[in-house]
Protein backbone atom coordinates (compact mmCIF):
# COMPACT_ATOMS: atom_id res chain seq x y z
CA UNK A 1 0.00 0.00 0.00
CA UNK A 2 1.19 3.29 -1.06
CA UNK A 3 1.76 5.86 1.32
CA UNK A 4 -1.27 8.76 2.37
CA UNK A 5 -1.92 11.64 -0.47
CA UNK A 6 -0.34 14.28 1.47
CA UNK A 7 2.90 12.47 1.63
CA UNK A 8 2.91 11.06 -2.22
CA UNK A 9 1.62 14.87 -2.60
CA UNK A 10 3.21 17.39 -0.43
CA UNK A 11 2.28 21.04 -0.19
CA UNK A 12 4.43 22.50 -0.60
CA UNK A 13 6.76 20.30 -3.70
CA UNK A 14 9.54 20.14 -1.66
CA UNK A 15 11.10 19.70 -6.30
CA UNK A 16 9.85 23.02 -6.53
CA UNK A 17 11.15 25.22 -3.62
CA UNK A 18 14.36 27.16 -4.95
CA UNK A 19 16.00 30.15 -3.81
CA UNK A 20 18.99 32.19 -5.94
CA UNK A 21 22.09 32.99 -4.02
CA UNK A 22 23.58 36.40 -4.23
CA UNK A 23 25.89 38.79 -3.31
CA UNK A 24 28.93 36.69 -2.39
CA UNK A 25 31.89 35.45 -3.71
CA UNK A 26 34.71 33.48 -3.04
CA UNK A 27 38.02 34.02 -4.11
CA UNK A 28 41.67 32.50 -3.65
CA UNK A 29 43.28 35.88 -3.89
CA UNK A 30 41.71 37.09 -1.28
CA UNK A 31 41.99 33.75 1.06
CA UNK A 32 44.18 33.64 4.08
CA UNK A 33 46.95 31.18 4.47
CA UNK A 34 45.43 29.39 7.58
CA UNK A 35 41.40 28.03 7.20
CA UNK A 36 41.21 28.80 10.87
CA UNK A 37 41.55 32.34 10.03
CA UNK A 38 38.90 32.31 7.44
CA UNK A 39 36.73 30.76 9.88
CA UNK A 40 37.10 33.04 12.51
CA UNK A 41 35.76 35.71 10.06
CA UNK A 42 32.78 33.93 8.63
CA UNK A 43 31.74 32.93 12.45
CA UNK A 44 31.98 36.59 13.89
CA UNK A 45 29.81 37.18 10.55
CA UNK A 46 27.37 34.34 11.41
CA UNK A 47 26.87 35.81 15.41
CA UNK A 48 26.58 39.47 13.90
CA UNK A 49 23.45 38.51 11.80
CA UNK A 50 20.41 38.64 14.19
CA UNK A 51 18.52 36.59 11.86
CA UNK A 52 20.71 33.41 12.43
CA UNK A 53 19.95 31.57 15.35
CA UNK A 54 22.48 29.56 17.18
CA UNK A 55 25.95 30.39 14.68
CA UNK A 56 27.58 27.80 17.20
CA UNK A 57 25.11 24.91 15.64
CA UNK A 58 27.17 22.27 13.92
CA UNK A 59 26.08 19.48 12.42
CA UNK A 60 28.38 15.99 13.64
CA UNK A 61 28.27 13.04 11.38
CA UNK A 62 30.23 9.88 12.87
CA UNK A 63 30.45 6.38 12.27
CA UNK A 64 30.86 3.26 13.89
CA UNK A 65 33.37 0.35 13.74
CA UNK A 66 31.27 -1.45 11.38
CA UNK A 67 31.20 1.93 9.27
CA UNK A 68 27.29 2.56 10.30
CA UNK A 69 27.15 6.27 10.20
CA UNK A 70 25.40 8.74 12.12
CA UNK A 71 24.30 12.50 12.72
CA UNK A 72 22.98 14.53 14.91
CA UNK A 73 23.56 18.67 15.74
CA UNK A 74 25.53 19.75 18.49
CA UNK A 75 27.01 23.21 19.89
CA UNK A 76 30.56 24.21 19.15
CA UNK A 77 31.76 25.19 22.39
CA UNK A 78 35.71 26.37 21.30
CA UNK A 79 38.20 26.13 18.01
CA UNK A 80 41.48 27.06 17.58
CA UNK A 81 44.78 26.00 16.12
CA UNK A 82 44.19 23.12 17.22
CA UNK A 83 40.75 22.26 16.35
CA UNK A 84 36.72 22.62 17.18
CA UNK A 85 35.75 21.58 20.69
CA UNK A 86 32.40 20.11 21.82
CA UNK A 87 30.91 18.26 24.79
CA UNK A 88 28.73 15.53 24.86
CA UNK A 89 27.79 11.92 27.35
CA UNK A 90 31.02 9.96 26.19
CA UNK A 91 28.15 6.40 26.58
CA UNK A 92 25.87 8.50 24.22
CA UNK A 93 26.05 6.69 20.08
CA UNK A 94 28.27 9.43 19.11
CA UNK A 95 31.05 8.51 22.02
CA UNK A 96 30.79 5.31 21.51
CA UNK A 97 31.12 5.95 17.68
CA UNK A 98 34.49 7.56 18.60
CA UNK A 99 36.07 5.66 20.21
CA UNK A 100 35.97 2.91 18.19
CA UNK A 101 36.22 5.03 15.07
CA UNK A 102 38.12 8.19 16.33
CA UNK A 103 37.61 10.43 12.80
CA UNK A 104 34.62 12.94 12.15
CA UNK A 105 33.00 15.47 9.62
CA UNK A 106 31.22 19.04 10.63
CA UNK A 107 28.80 21.02 8.93
CA UNK A 108 28.09 24.79 9.91
CA UNK A 109 24.96 25.33 8.07
CA UNK A 110 24.42 29.17 7.39
CA UNK A 111 21.65 29.32 5.64
CA UNK A 112 20.84 32.97 5.79
CA UNK A 113 24.25 33.74 4.69
CA UNK A 114 24.49 31.29 1.96
CA UNK A 115 27.40 29.54 3.04
CA UNK A 116 28.80 26.16 4.84
CA UNK A 117 31.60 25.64 6.24
CA UNK A 118 32.99 21.86 6.46
CA UNK A 119 35.19 20.26 8.22
CA UNK A 120 36.60 16.29 8.70
CA UNK A 121 39.47 15.16 10.24
CA UNK A 122 40.35 13.02 13.21
CA UNK A 123 39.12 12.98 16.91
CA UNK A 124 40.74 13.55 20.02
CA UNK A 125 39.33 13.46 23.51
CA UNK A 126 39.74 16.39 26.13
CA UNK A 127 41.53 15.94 29.40
CA UNK A 128 39.31 15.88 32.28
CA UNK A 129 40.62 19.27 33.63
CA UNK A 130 39.49 21.00 30.05
CA UNK A 131 36.08 19.24 30.50
CA UNK A 132 35.65 19.92 34.48
CA UNK A 133 36.74 23.67 33.36
CA UNK A 134 33.67 24.19 30.70
CA UNK A 135 31.32 22.02 32.72
CA UNK A 136 31.84 24.50 35.60
CA UNK A 137 30.26 27.25 32.67
CA UNK A 138 27.47 25.92 32.37
CA UNK A 139 24.07 27.03 33.80
CA UNK A 140 23.07 24.82 36.92
CA UNK A 141 20.30 23.28 35.08
CA UNK A 142 22.02 22.07 32.42
CA UNK A 143 24.84 20.67 34.73
CA UNK A 144 21.76 18.52 36.33
CA UNK A 145 20.76 17.61 32.98
CA UNK A 146 23.61 16.19 32.24
CA UNK A 147 23.39 13.77 35.28
CA UNK A 148 19.96 13.20 34.89
CA UNK A 149 20.59 11.73 30.88
CA UNK A 150 23.33 9.62 32.23
CA UNK A 151 22.00 6.81 29.84
CA UNK A 152 21.84 9.03 26.68
CA UNK A 153 20.64 7.47 23.53
CA UNK A 154 19.00 5.08 25.44
CA UNK A 155 15.27 4.17 25.68
CA UNK A 156 13.74 5.50 28.25
CA UNK A 157 9.88 4.48 29.94
CA UNK A 158 8.51 8.33 28.87
CA UNK A 159 9.15 11.76 30.20
CA UNK A 160 8.43 11.57 33.66
CA UNK A 161 11.49 9.41 34.15
CA UNK A 162 13.80 11.89 32.73
CA UNK A 163 11.75 14.72 34.62
CA UNK A 164 11.93 12.81 38.16
CA UNK A 165 15.24 12.08 38.16
CA UNK A 166 16.26 15.60 37.18
CA UNK A 167 13.96 16.60 40.72
CA UNK A 168 16.24 14.06 42.60
CA UNK A 169 19.40 15.44 41.53
CA UNK A 170 17.82 18.79 42.73
CA UNK A 171 17.50 17.98 45.88
CA UNK A 172 20.78 16.21 46.21
CA UNK A 173 22.74 19.09 44.95
CA UNK A 174 20.32 22.42 45.30
CA UNK A 175 21.10 25.42 43.48
CA UNK A 176 23.42 27.64 45.83
CA UNK A 177 21.82 30.59 44.11
CA UNK A 178 18.24 29.44 44.99
CA UNK A 179 19.14 29.26 49.16
CA UNK A 180 17.86 31.92 51.70
CA UNK A 181 21.19 33.24 52.38
CA UNK A 182 22.29 33.61 48.79
CA UNK A 183 23.89 36.19 47.46
CA UNK A 184 22.95 37.80 44.09
CA UNK A 185 24.14 36.20 40.88
CA UNK A 186 23.59 34.69 37.24
CA UNK A 187 21.29 31.93 38.21
CA UNK A 188 24.14 29.81 37.83
CA UNK A 189 24.37 28.87 41.60
CA UNK A 190 27.90 27.74 42.96
CA UNK A 191 30.26 26.44 40.25
CA UNK A 192 31.33 23.36 41.86
CA UNK A 193 27.80 22.50 43.15
CA UNK A 194 27.17 19.92 41.19
CA UNK A 195 29.89 17.62 39.91
CA UNK A 196 31.60 16.53 36.67
CA UNK A 197 30.24 13.25 35.69
CA UNK A 198 32.42 10.47 35.22
CA UNK A 199 30.54 9.72 31.66
CA UNK A 200 30.71 13.16 30.55
CA UNK A 201 33.77 14.97 28.42
CA UNK A 202 34.43 16.92 25.69
CA UNK A 203 36.16 16.06 22.23
CA UNK A 204 38.28 17.55 19.73
CA UNK A 205 38.13 17.59 15.67
CA UNK A 206 41.62 18.08 14.25
CA UNK A 207 40.76 19.13 11.00
CA UNK A 208 42.65 17.63 8.10
CA UNK A 209 40.48 19.11 5.38
CA UNK A 210 38.51 22.35 5.98
CA UNK A 211 35.85 23.70 3.01
CA UNK A 212 34.34 27.08 2.35
CA UNK A 213 30.73 26.83 0.18
CA UNK A 214 29.86 30.35 -0.67
CA UNK A 215 26.30 29.88 -2.63
CA UNK A 216 26.37 32.10 -6.01
CA UNK A 217 24.02 32.45 -8.86
CA UNK A 218 23.12 29.41 -11.54
CA UNK A 219 24.07 27.38 -8.90
CA UNK A 220 28.07 27.89 -9.85
CA UNK A 221 28.83 27.81 -6.39
CA UNK A 222 32.30 28.47 -4.85
CA UNK A 223 33.73 25.87 -3.35
CA UNK A 224 37.82 26.40 -2.02
CA UNK A 225 38.82 23.57 0.35
CA UNK A 226 41.89 23.82 2.29
CA UNK A 227 43.86 20.24 2.77
CA UNK A 228 46.89 19.67 5.48
CA UNK A 229 49.74 18.95 3.81
CA UNK A 230 52.21 17.12 6.16
CA UNK A 231 55.76 18.91 6.94
CA UNK A 232 58.58 18.04 4.42
CA UNK A 233 60.82 17.35 5.76
CA UNK A 234 59.00 15.71 8.50
CA UNK A 235 59.59 18.00 12.05
CA UNK A 236 58.99 21.38 9.83
CA UNK A 237 55.91 23.13 9.91
CA UNK A 238 52.59 22.11 8.45
CA UNK A 239 51.07 24.27 5.52
CA UNK A 240 48.03 24.39 3.68
CA UNK A 241 47.29 23.57 -0.10
CA UNK A 242 43.68 25.16 -1.27
CA UNK A 243 41.81 23.36 -3.96
CA UNK A 244 38.99 24.65 -6.10
CA UNK A 245 35.75 22.16 -5.56
CA UNK A 246 32.99 21.68 -8.87
CA UNK A 247 29.41 22.95 -7.84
Amino acid sequence: MRGSFAVDNPIPDPAGLRRTYEGGELAETTLPADPLDLFAAWFADAAALAALAEPNAMVLATASAEAVPSVRTVLLKGYGRDGFRFFTNLTSRKGRDLAENPRASLLFPWHSMHRQVIVAGTVEELTRSESAAYFRTRPYGSRLGAWASEHQSAVISGRAELEARWAELARRWPDPAALPDAGPGTGRGDDDAVPLPDFWGGFRVVPETVEFWQGRPNRLHDRLRYRRVPATPPGGGETWKVERLSP
